[in-house]
Protein backbone atom coordinates (compact mmCIF):
# COMPACT_ATOMS: atom_id res chain seq x y z
CA UNK A 1 0.00 0.00 0.00
CA UNK A 2 3.05 2.39 0.73
CA UNK A 3 3.34 4.75 -2.25
CA UNK A 4 0.56 3.72 -4.22
CA UNK A 5 -2.57 5.92 -5.01
CA UNK A 6 -5.82 6.69 -3.54
CA UNK A 7 -8.86 6.64 -5.86
CA UNK A 8 -11.63 8.68 -4.21
CA UNK A 9 -15.36 8.31 -5.24
CA UNK A 10 -18.16 10.51 -4.74
CA UNK A 11 -20.34 13.38 -5.69
CA UNK A 12 -18.31 16.18 -8.00
CA UNK A 13 -20.46 18.91 -6.19
CA UNK A 14 -19.22 22.44 -6.56
CA UNK A 15 -19.56 24.44 -2.84
CA UNK A 16 -22.00 27.44 -2.53
CA UNK A 17 -20.11 28.83 0.49
CA UNK A 18 -22.55 31.68 2.25
CA UNK A 19 -21.93 33.29 5.82
CA UNK A 20 -25.63 33.79 7.79
CA UNK A 21 -27.10 34.45 11.08
CA UNK A 22 -28.33 31.57 13.32
CA UNK A 23 -31.49 32.96 12.68
CA UNK A 24 -31.17 32.47 9.03
CA UNK A 25 -30.68 28.87 9.61
CA UNK A 26 -33.50 28.47 11.77
CA UNK A 27 -35.82 30.35 8.83
CA UNK A 28 -34.77 27.14 6.78
CA UNK A 29 -37.06 24.72 9.40
CA UNK A 30 -33.98 22.11 9.16
CA UNK A 31 -31.72 20.93 11.52
CA UNK A 32 -28.52 23.15 12.00
CA UNK A 33 -25.55 21.29 11.15
CA UNK A 34 -27.40 18.78 8.98
CA UNK A 35 -27.30 17.66 5.19
CA UNK A 36 -30.76 18.15 3.41
CA UNK A 37 -30.91 17.23 -0.39
CA UNK A 38 -32.78 19.87 -2.14
CA UNK A 39 -34.29 21.17 -5.00
CA UNK A 40 -32.02 23.80 -7.31
CA UNK A 41 -34.71 26.34 -6.64
CA UNK A 42 -34.68 26.04 -3.16
CA UNK A 43 -31.22 26.76 -3.07
CA UNK A 44 -31.23 29.78 -5.61
CA UNK A 45 -34.77 30.85 -3.57
CA UNK A 46 -31.85 30.80 -0.44
CA UNK A 47 -29.75 32.65 -1.90
CA UNK A 48 -31.27 35.63 -2.76
CA UNK A 49 -33.13 35.61 0.72
CA UNK A 50 -29.65 36.35 1.80
CA UNK A 51 -27.98 39.57 1.71
CA UNK A 52 -24.47 38.46 2.17
CA UNK A 53 -22.64 37.21 -0.57
CA UNK A 54 -21.72 33.97 -1.74
CA UNK A 55 -17.97 32.59 -2.47
CA UNK A 56 -18.06 28.98 -4.72
CA UNK A 57 -15.38 25.85 -4.91
CA UNK A 58 -15.20 22.37 -5.98
CA UNK A 59 -16.37 20.15 -3.50
CA UNK A 60 -18.03 17.00 -1.99
CA UNK A 61 -16.57 15.16 1.05
CA UNK A 62 -14.61 12.81 -1.70
CA UNK A 63 -13.41 15.68 -3.40
CA UNK A 64 -12.34 17.41 -0.87
CA UNK A 65 -10.40 14.68 0.59
CA UNK A 66 -8.28 13.40 -2.44
CA UNK A 67 -7.83 17.45 -3.16
CA UNK A 68 -5.80 17.76 0.75
CA UNK A 69 -4.36 14.81 -0.16
CA UNK A 70 -3.05 15.27 -3.11
CA UNK A 71 -1.89 18.96 -1.98
CA UNK A 72 0.09 16.99 0.34
CA UNK A 73 2.04 14.91 -2.29
CA UNK A 74 0.03 12.02 -2.48
CA UNK A 75 -0.82 10.39 -6.14
CA UNK A 76 -4.69 10.86 -6.04
CA UNK A 77 -7.28 10.10 -8.48
CA UNK A 78 -10.97 11.60 -8.43
CA UNK A 79 -14.14 9.68 -10.08
CA UNK A 80 -17.44 11.16 -9.79
CA UNK A 81 -20.13 12.76 -12.30
CA UNK A 82 -20.70 16.26 -13.34
CA UNK A 83 -22.16 18.31 -15.74
CA UNK A 84 -20.74 19.83 -18.96
CA UNK A 85 -21.89 23.18 -17.95
CA UNK A 86 -20.04 25.89 -17.08
CA UNK A 87 -19.31 24.79 -13.43
CA UNK A 88 -18.51 21.13 -14.74
CA UNK A 89 -15.56 22.38 -16.42
CA UNK A 90 -14.83 24.78 -13.24
CA UNK A 91 -14.98 21.93 -11.19
CA UNK A 92 -12.34 20.20 -12.93
CA UNK A 93 -9.87 22.77 -13.96
CA UNK A 94 -9.72 23.32 -9.80
CA UNK A 95 -9.25 19.45 -9.01
CA UNK A 96 -6.38 18.97 -11.91
CA UNK A 97 -4.76 22.66 -10.41
CA UNK A 98 -4.77 20.77 -7.06
CA UNK A 99 -2.72 17.93 -8.67
CA UNK A 100 -5.75 15.58 -8.62
CA UNK A 101 -5.83 12.89 -11.48
CA UNK A 102 -9.67 13.66 -12.58
CA UNK A 103 -11.97 10.46 -14.25
CA UNK A 104 -15.02 12.45 -13.61
CA UNK A 105 -17.68 11.49 -16.22
CA UNK A 106 -20.21 13.70 -17.77
CA UNK A 107 -23.93 13.39 -17.40
CA UNK A 108 -26.58 15.24 -18.80
CA UNK A 109 -28.19 17.50 -16.06
CA UNK A 110 -26.30 20.29 -14.87
CA UNK A 111 -23.18 19.83 -12.58
CA UNK A 112 -24.87 19.05 -8.40
CA UNK A 113 -24.21 21.96 -6.16
CA UNK A 114 -23.76 21.97 -2.28
CA UNK A 115 -24.90 25.59 -0.47
CA UNK A 116 -23.38 25.43 3.10
CA UNK A 117 -24.43 28.25 5.28
CA UNK A 118 -21.82 29.00 7.65
CA UNK A 119 -23.14 30.36 11.51
CA UNK A 120 -21.14 32.32 13.43
CA UNK A 121 -20.40 29.42 15.86
CA UNK A 122 -18.43 27.86 12.45
CA UNK A 123 -20.99 25.46 11.95
CA UNK A 124 -22.23 24.84 8.73
CA UNK A 125 -25.96 23.22 6.79
CA UNK A 126 -25.94 22.00 4.11
CA UNK A 127 -28.52 22.29 0.95
CA UNK A 128 -27.28 19.90 -1.41
CA UNK A 129 -28.77 19.59 -4.84
CA UNK A 130 -27.25 16.72 -6.60
CA UNK A 131 -27.98 17.25 -10.32
CA UNK A 132 -25.18 14.72 -12.34
CA UNK A 133 -24.03 13.60 -9.57
CA UNK A 134 -27.68 12.10 -8.78
CA UNK A 135 -27.60 10.21 -12.19
CA UNK A 136 -24.17 7.93 -11.19
CA UNK A 137 -24.76 4.76 -12.77
CA UNK A 138 -22.27 1.44 -12.35
CA UNK A 139 -21.89 1.53 -15.94
CA UNK A 140 -19.70 4.89 -15.60
CA UNK A 141 -16.57 2.94 -14.02
CA UNK A 142 -14.37 0.48 -15.08
CA UNK A 143 -11.44 -1.41 -14.11
CA UNK A 144 -8.65 0.98 -15.13
CA UNK A 145 -10.63 3.61 -13.22
CA UNK A 146 -9.12 1.39 -9.93
CA UNK A 147 -5.31 0.23 -11.33
CA UNK A 148 -2.86 0.25 -9.20
CA UNK A 149 -4.77 2.14 -6.20
CA UNK A 150 -3.63 1.37 -2.37
CA UNK A 151 -6.63 2.47 -1.20
CA UNK A 152 -9.89 3.47 -2.43
CA UNK A 153 -11.95 5.92 -0.83
CA UNK A 154 -15.96 5.97 -0.56
CA UNK A 155 -17.46 8.79 0.59
CA UNK A 156 -20.91 7.58 2.72
CA UNK A 157 -23.20 9.88 0.30
CA UNK A 158 -22.64 7.52 -1.74
CA UNK A 159 -24.29 4.55 0.23
CA UNK A 160 -27.53 6.22 -1.60
CA UNK A 161 -26.56 4.25 -4.67
CA UNK A 162 -26.15 0.72 -3.84
CA UNK A 163 -25.44 -0.19 -7.27
CA UNK A 164 -22.79 2.33 -7.79
CA UNK A 165 -21.36 1.45 -4.04
CA UNK A 166 -21.14 -2.55 -4.89
CA UNK A 167 -19.52 -1.95 -8.38
CA UNK A 168 -17.21 0.73 -6.68
CA UNK A 169 -16.36 -2.34 -4.24
CA UNK A 170 -16.16 -4.90 -7.05
CA UNK A 171 -13.12 -2.87 -8.81
CA UNK A 172 -11.33 -2.39 -5.89
CA UNK A 173 -11.46 -5.74 -4.36
CA UNK A 174 -10.36 -7.04 -7.89
CA UNK A 175 -7.25 -4.28 -7.87
CA UNK A 176 -6.41 -5.62 -4.76
CA UNK A 177 -7.29 -2.41 -3.09
CA UNK A 178 -7.79 -1.40 0.65
CA UNK A 179 -11.59 0.28 1.01
CA UNK A 180 -11.78 3.27 3.37
CA UNK A 181 -15.47 4.36 3.72
CA UNK A 182 -16.40 7.76 5.61
CA UNK A 183 -20.12 7.45 7.41
CA UNK A 184 -20.30 11.10 5.72
CA UNK A 185 -23.18 12.17 8.45
CA UNK A 186 -25.62 11.02 11.40
CA UNK A 187 -28.55 11.23 8.60
CA UNK A 188 -26.26 9.05 6.39
CA UNK A 189 -26.26 6.67 8.57
CA UNK A 190 -29.97 6.39 9.42
CA UNK A 191 -31.18 6.09 5.89
CA UNK A 192 -28.41 3.84 4.50
CA UNK A 193 -27.70 1.75 7.69
CA UNK A 194 -28.29 -1.64 6.05
CA UNK A 195 -26.14 -1.40 3.14
CA UNK A 196 -23.78 0.11 5.60
CA UNK A 197 -23.97 -2.57 8.13
CA UNK A 198 -23.62 -5.60 4.98
CA UNK A 199 -20.76 -3.29 3.63
CA UNK A 200 -18.67 -2.58 6.81
CA UNK A 201 -19.08 -6.56 7.94
CA UNK A 202 -17.80 -7.85 4.49
CA UNK A 203 -15.87 -5.61 2.72
CA UNK A 204 -14.33 -2.09 4.08
CA UNK A 205 -10.92 -2.31 5.79
CA UNK A 206 -10.71 1.22 7.23
CA UNK A 207 -14.37 3.53 8.88
CA UNK A 208 -13.86 7.06 9.41
CA UNK A 209 -16.57 8.46 11.15
CA UNK A 210 -16.92 11.01 13.60
CA UNK A 211 -18.89 10.67 17.02
CA UNK A 212 -22.53 11.23 15.93
CA UNK A 213 -22.22 9.19 13.01
CA UNK A 214 -20.65 6.66 15.41
CA UNK A 215 -22.99 6.67 17.85
CA UNK A 216 -25.72 6.56 14.98
CA UNK A 217 -24.30 3.69 13.70
CA UNK A 218 -23.25 1.93 17.05
CA UNK A 219 -25.93 3.29 19.96
CA UNK A 220 -22.30 4.07 22.25
CA UNK A 221 -20.14 6.40 23.03
CA UNK A 222 -16.62 7.25 21.41
CA UNK A 223 -14.70 4.44 23.23
CA UNK A 224 -17.21 1.59 22.87
CA UNK A 225 -17.95 2.57 19.17
CA UNK A 226 -13.83 2.93 18.65
CA UNK A 227 -13.81 -1.13 19.87
CA UNK A 228 -17.09 -2.46 18.40
CA UNK A 229 -15.62 -0.98 15.18
CA UNK A 230 -12.14 -1.85 15.91
CA UNK A 231 -13.71 -5.29 16.08
CA UNK A 232 -15.20 -5.54 12.51
CA UNK A 233 -12.60 -3.99 10.39
CA UNK A 234 -8.37 -3.13 10.23
CA UNK A 235 -8.19 0.36 11.40
CA UNK A 236 -10.98 2.41 12.65
CA UNK A 237 -11.14 6.19 13.43
CA UNK A 238 -13.36 8.37 15.54
CA UNK A 239 -13.03 12.20 14.85
CA UNK A 240 -14.00 14.15 17.70
CA UNK A 241 -13.80 17.75 16.27
CA UNK A 242 -11.60 20.14 18.98
CA UNK A 243 -11.17 16.58 21.34
CA UNK A 244 -8.84 15.23 18.44
CA UNK A 245 -9.47 12.09 17.38
CA UNK A 246 -9.30 8.03 18.31
CA UNK A 247 -7.65 5.43 15.91
CA UNK A 248 -7.98 1.78 16.70
CA UNK A 249 -6.16 -1.18 14.73
CA UNK A 250 -5.78 -4.52 16.71
CA UNK A 251 -4.59 -4.48 20.21
CA UNK A 252 -3.11 -0.87 19.96
CA UNK A 253 -5.32 1.97 20.22
CA UNK A 254 -4.07 5.82 19.92
CA UNK A 255 -5.57 9.42 21.39
CA UNK A 256 -4.82 12.24 18.56
CA UNK A 257 -4.77 15.75 20.27
CA UNK A 258 -6.31 18.39 18.21
CA UNK A 259 -4.17 21.26 17.60
CA UNK A 260 -5.83 24.38 18.93
CA UNK A 261 -6.93 27.11 16.59
CA UNK A 262 -9.67 29.46 16.24
CA UNK A 263 -12.44 27.96 14.68
CA UNK A 264 -13.63 30.05 11.60
CA UNK A 265 -15.81 27.60 9.58
CA UNK A 266 -15.53 23.70 10.11
CA UNK A 267 -16.63 22.83 6.42
CA UNK A 268 -14.51 20.05 4.92
CA UNK A 269 -12.58 20.04 8.65
CA UNK A 270 -13.49 15.63 8.74
CA UNK A 271 -12.85 15.65 5.06
CA UNK A 272 -9.28 17.22 4.96
CA UNK A 273 -8.40 15.26 8.34
CA UNK A 274 -9.03 12.22 6.24
CA UNK A 275 -6.57 13.79 3.88
CA UNK A 276 -3.44 13.67 6.15
CA UNK A 277 -4.51 10.36 7.95
CA UNK A 278 -4.21 8.56 4.18
CA UNK A 279 -1.45 10.71 2.88
CA UNK A 280 0.53 9.04 6.56
CA UNK A 281 -1.20 5.67 5.79
CA UNK A 282 0.25 5.81 2.22
CA UNK A 283 3.79 7.80 3.01
CA UNK A 284 4.88 5.07 5.76
CA UNK A 285 3.86 6.63 8.60
CA UNK A 286 2.92 5.04 11.76
CA UNK A 287 -0.83 5.04 12.76
CA UNK A 288 0.09 8.26 15.58
CA UNK A 289 2.13 9.93 12.84
CA UNK A 290 -0.89 9.91 10.55
CA UNK A 291 -3.40 10.63 12.88
CA UNK A 292 -1.12 13.81 13.52
CA UNK A 293 -0.83 14.85 10.20
CA UNK A 294 -4.69 14.71 9.96
CA UNK A 295 -4.54 16.99 12.90
CA UNK A 296 -2.65 19.59 11.47
CA UNK A 297 -4.21 19.84 8.07
CA UNK A 298 -7.80 20.00 10.00
CA UNK A 299 -6.33 22.93 11.80
CA UNK A 300 -5.74 25.06 8.73
CA UNK A 301 -9.07 24.03 6.81
CA UNK A 302 -10.93 24.66 10.46
CA UNK A 303 -8.91 28.91 10.12
CA UNK A 304 -10.66 29.38 6.42
CA UNK A 305 -14.20 29.47 5.40
CA UNK A 306 -14.94 26.89 2.95
CA UNK A 307 -13.01 23.48 2.56
CA UNK A 308 -9.81 24.70 0.30
CA UNK A 309 -6.50 25.85 2.37
CA UNK A 310 -4.30 28.92 1.00
CA UNK A 311 -0.63 27.78 -0.68
CA UNK A 312 0.38 29.72 2.86
CA UNK A 313 -1.35 27.25 4.29
CA UNK A 314 -0.38 24.23 2.85
CA UNK A 315 3.19 25.49 3.30
CA UNK A 316 2.54 25.40 7.21
CA UNK A 317 1.37 21.97 6.86
CA UNK A 318 4.33 20.42 5.01
CA UNK A 319 6.87 22.37 7.33
CA UNK A 320 4.75 20.50 10.25
CA UNK A 321 4.89 16.63 8.70
CA UNK A 322 6.49 14.50 11.39
CA UNK A 323 9.45 12.63 10.81
CA UNK A 324 8.97 9.12 9.91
Amino acid sequence: MIGKKVVGVGAALVDMLLEESDQFVINTGEPKGGMTLSELHRIESLLKNSSAGHKIAPGGSACNTLVGFSKLGGKGSFIGVCGSDDLGHFFESKIKEAGVQSLLKRGDQSTGRVLSIITPDAQRTMFTHLGAAGNFHSHFLNAEDFAHAGIVYIEGYLLFNEEVTRKVIHFAKAAGAKIALDLASFQVVQACRGLMEDIIENSVDIILANEDEAKAFTGLNEEDSLKMFGDIVDISVIKLGPKGALIKKGGDRFKIDAKAVKAIDTTGAGDLWASGFLYGLVSGYDLHQAGKIGAVVASEVVSVVGAHISDEGWNRILKELPQK
